[in-house]
């Protein structure tokens, strides 16, 4: 059986087809070019799932069923993107308009966050893990969790927005209202304005060299970097910046006591150099101090593809 995943983002549409054993078969590939209206966007939905069928030498009577990750929030039973910001979605039906161009009904539509979890919950960190939650650190905090083979949603399809915890009471102001999120303190996009917030009080960090005194040149791996090569203003921010990511990470064990936990994002590519002092603190706030058996803490291993295969298996 095969079945298309669509991860849908704001500046890619990527489309893979996924046999049984979860592996992506085909692949389609257009740009999103949003923000613009939602049905010629969906007509390059459409599009590139007929690329990616033809790339596994497939038709479309070939396929199951399709899943679409997208950025918002999602009524699953309808079918509809209820809000999307950076696609300028509102109550957009994106299962009708895809049903209407590609003649199938067989149609699942879930949070891209989600799909990442539960792509990497079944092919990838979580495989064979009862239960799983993934964390993405990427321009927010995203998070998904699967208890046996399925997503968490709430009565509401809300439910796992780890990222707007609040972790800091009064703390920084959130784009969701609310003050003190968890994303606002642990995302590539807070680590990055972490960064520059040093740089500007220690002139003489090797942090201004990495960038060629650009600020704007700040990325994720410029503290990581700046830290391996001794600089003690580079060390500072990965150690705070670690902190903020543990102190929503016990939340999280204290709340679910998962088997893993995995992160993900651009971040997640500094690996152990991340995990192990995240272990470190971790293991000495979390409250199932003295339990035998402890929650895992590990990097993701899908990637960019976790997603589209959490996007076939919807159906399921």
């Amino acid at each position: 059986m095969y079945r298309i995943g669509v991860d849908l983002g704001g500046t890619n549409i990527a489309v893979g087809v996924v046999d049984d054993n979860f592996n992506i078969v085909g692949r389609g590939k257009m740009k999103t070019n949003a923000p613009r209206e939602a049905k010629a966007i969906f007509d390059d939905v459409a599009a590139a799932i007929r690329m990616a069928v033809a790339d596994a030498d497939l038709t479309l009577d070939d396929i199951a069923s399709i899943g679409i990750g997208t950025p918002g929030s999602v009524d699953k039973a309808k079918g509809v993107i209820e809000f999307a910001n950076n696609l300028d979605f509102n109550h957009v039906p994106a299962k009708d308009l895809l049903a209407e161009n590609l003649g199938m009904d067989k149609i699942y539509i879930d949070n891209d966050a989600n799909c990442a979890a539960l792509g990497e919950a079944l092919a990838g960190a979580g495989k064979g893990k009862d239960s799983f939650v993934a964390i993405t650190l990427g321009t927010g905090v995203g998070s998904g969790i699967v208890i046996d083979g399925k997503l968490v949603v709430g009565c509401n399809y809300a439910a796992g927005e780890m990222g707007h915890m609040v972790i800091c009471m009064d703390g920084e102001q959130c784009n969701c209202g609310r003050r003190g999120c968890w994303e606002r303190y642990a995302s590539a996009t807070a680590l990055i304005a972490q960064t520059k917030d040093m740089m500007k009080k220690n002139v003489d960090s090797i942090m201004w060299d990495l960038v060629d005194d650009n600020i704007l040149r700040v990325s994720g791996r410029t503290a990581f970097d700046a830290m391996r090569k001794g600089d003690a203003a580079g060390k500072a921010v990965v150690d705070n910046y670690i902190r903020y990511i543990s102190v929503g990470l016990v939340n999280v064990i204290n709340a679910l006591q998962p088997d893993v936990i995995c992160i993900g994002g651009g971040i997640s590519h500094e690996k152990e150099t991340l995990l192990a002092p995240l272990r470190r603190y971790v293991n000495a706030d979390r409250y199932s101090l003295y339990a035998t058996k402890q929650t895992e803490l590990c990097c993701a291993v899908l990637g960019n593809d976790a997603g589209i295969i959490g996007a076939a298996m919807l159906d399921n």
